[in-house]
């Protein structure tokens, strides 16, 4: 654990943390895509598939079960809540996700670092969390309507896999023998798709206007 590896968890279940506020608080879910909320159940069930029988640490345990919990109960909130469901936008939200799904077996069946289930499991996790922001940037590039709720919760979504970055460079030269091509490849792509919005998100912060994406 370094500070860039823990600025990174806190990052991300701060971004948890906002569309949960969201969701409970203000009992509308408007903006948000529930492709993408799907695809992220479907990340964290496969990539911690071992909670029960790989046991590292509490923090690690409590991470995932986190994780895990947050990603179901949103999904959940979206589909089946009356109040939330009602401001779910399904007429935008038509990105396919499912189709984002088979290239990412097919590439974890070919790419990994070693043929176990587990293993090839946690590699699929990795190469569909790489692209499971798409439904989202879509549906956001579709409105235009992005709350500064939806717009902090891809902020630090997005800075949370930054974070992430700058731990792998710290330990590659800290660590010997350091180092996870797939991991790094699948990181970086999942951080260029954040490229657009970061620029958009800081030109409204600079210019102190809504946050807008081009359609």
């Amino acid at each position: 654990m370094n500070i860039f590896r823990l600025a990174g968890d806190m990052t991300h279940l701060a971004s948890v943390l906002v569309l949960l506020l969201k969701i409970h608080t203000i009992k509308s879910c408007a903006g948000v895509s529930l492709k993408t909320q799907e695809l992220y159940v479907i990340v964290f069930a496969t990539r911690y598939l071992d909670i029960f029988t790989s046991f590292v640490s509490i923090y690690n345990s409590l991470m995932k079960l986190i994780f895990l919990g947050s990603s179901f109960s949103i999904v959940w909130y979206m589909r089946y809540h009356k109040a939330v469901h009602r401001t779910y936008d399904r007429e935008q939200d038509t990105f396919r996700h499912w189709f984002l799904m088979l290239p990412c077996i097919l590439l974890a069946l070919l790419i990994h670092e070693k043929f176990t289930f587990f293993e090839v499991m946690w590699t699929f996790s990795l190469y569909l969390e790489a692209v499971a922001i798409l439904p989202q940037l879509v549906l956001l590039q579709r409105t235009r309507n992005i709350d500064n709720l939806t717009g902090q919760y891809i902020f630090l979504l997005g800075g949370y896999r930054g974070f992430y970055i700058l731990n792998w460079i710290y330990r590659y030269f800290t660590e010997p023998h350091y180092v996870h091509w797939i991991t790094w490849i699948s990181g970086l792509v999942q951080t260029l798709l954040y490229a657009d919005f970061f620029y958009y998100y800081f030109l409204s912060w600079k210019n102190n206007k809504k946050l807008q994406l081009p359609a």
